[in-house]
C-alpha cells in the first residue's frame, strides 16, 4: 500500500491517466471534432477566448480540440504496437529460451540481424513500398520490437526451466506447453510488463517523430507529430499551434515513464529489499 503512496506512482498516474481519460471522452467534449474552422477566429492567441482556450491555428481550428483528438492516434499507436510486439516476442522467447537447439539459434540469429539494421532507414523504405496509413505504421513498429521482449522473455526462460519446481512437473509428466503457461509464463512476465510500460511511451514518440518526418500517419489525421509538422512554419508568429500538442507528448511520455519506473521497482525483489 505504501507503493501506491510514492511520488513516481502518483505523478505517473496522473499524468498518462488524465490524458488517456481526456482522449477517451474526446468524441463526447469536442462533438464538432478536430477540423472545425472559423477562419474570423484564425491564429487566437491562447487563453483570450473561451471558446478556444489554447487558442487557435492558422485554419482557425481550435488547438486544444486538435491535442486531444490528435491523442487518440498517437496512444492507439503506441498502445496496440506495443501490445502486437509483446505478444510475439514472448512467443518466439519462450520457444527459445524452453527449446533451445535449432529453435533459439534460429530465432536469435534472425533477432541479431534485425538489430542490425538501422530503424530510420528500414522506415524509409517501408513507408516508401508500402505508403502511410496508421494500421501499416502499428504493423512497422510490432515487427521492429519483438526482439526486444524475445530477448528478456528467453533469458528468463533458461533460468526458469532449470529451477526444482519446472523440473517437478517434467518429472511427473506435465507437458511441455502446460509448464510454460502454468509454471514460466507467469514467472518471466514481470520484466515483459515493464517494458511494455515504458515502450507505449517510446512508440508515442517514434510516431511523432516519423509523422514530422512525413512517415507516419496520414497528414489529414490530426496526431501530435502531424501538428509538430504544420506548426513549424508558424513558430516564430504562432508559437503555441507547435507548443501545446509538443507539451501533450512530454506530460504524456513522462507520465508513462514514471509508471515504468514505479513498476519496474514494485516487481523487483533486489529493489525492493533496498527500501
Amino acid at each position: 500500500m505504501n507503493r501506491l503512496r510514492s511520488l513516481e506512482f502518483i505523478l505517473g498516474a496522473g499524468l498518462s491517466g488524465g490524458m488517456a481519460l481526456a482522449v477517451l471522452l474526446s468524441d463526447w467534449l469536442f462533438a464538432g471534432g478536430a477540423d472545425a474552422m472559423d477562419l474570423a477566429m484564425r491564429l487566437t492567441l491562447p487563453f483570450q477566448s473561451f471558446a478556444h482556450p489554447l487558442g487557435t491555428d492558422p485554419l482557425g481550428r481550435d488547438v486544444l480540440a486538435r491535442v486531444i483528438l490528435g491523442g487518440q492516434v498517437s496512444l492507439t499507436v503506441g498502445v496496440l504496437s506495443v501490445a502486437g510486439a509483446a505478444v510475439v516476442g514472448t512467443f518466439a522467447g519462450l520457444i527459445a529460451g524452453y527449446y533451445r537447439g535449432p529453435w533459439d539459434l534460429v530465432l536469435m540469429r534472425w533477432a541479431d540481424v534485425q538489430l542490425a539494421l538501422p530503424f530510420i532507414l528500414v522506415a524509409i523504405t517501408f513507408a516508401a513500398i508500402l505508403g502511410t496509413d496508421m494500421w501499416k505504421l502499428i504493423a512497422f513498429m510490432a515487427i521492429s520490437q519483438w526482439v526486444q521482449y524475445a530477448r528478456v522473455v528467453r533469458s528468463a526462460t533458461i533460468v526458469l526451466r532449470e529451477r526444482e519446481f519446472v523440473l517437478s512437473a517434467h518429472a511427473v509428466g506435465v507437458r511441455d506447453h502446460a509448464i510454460i503457461r502454468r509454471h514460466i509464463l507467469p514467472n518471466a512476465i514481470a520484466p515483459v510488463l515493464v517494458l511494455m510500460t515504458l515502450n507505449v511511451a517510446n512508440n508515442i514518440l517514434l510516431e511523432s517523430s516519423l509523422t514530422f518526418l512525413g512517415l507516419g500517419i496520414d497528414p489529414l489525421i490530426p496526431s501530435w507529430g502531424g501538428m509538430l509538422s504544420d506548426g513549424r512554419t508558424y513558430l516564430q508568429t504562432a508559437w503555441w499551434v507547435s507548443f501545446f500538442p509538443g507539451l501533450a507528448i512530454m506530460l504524456t511520455v513522462l507520465g508513462l515513464n514514471l509508471l515504468g519506473d514505479w513498476l519496474r521497482d514494485a516487481v523487483d525483489p533486489t529493489t525492493r529489499s533496498q527500501r
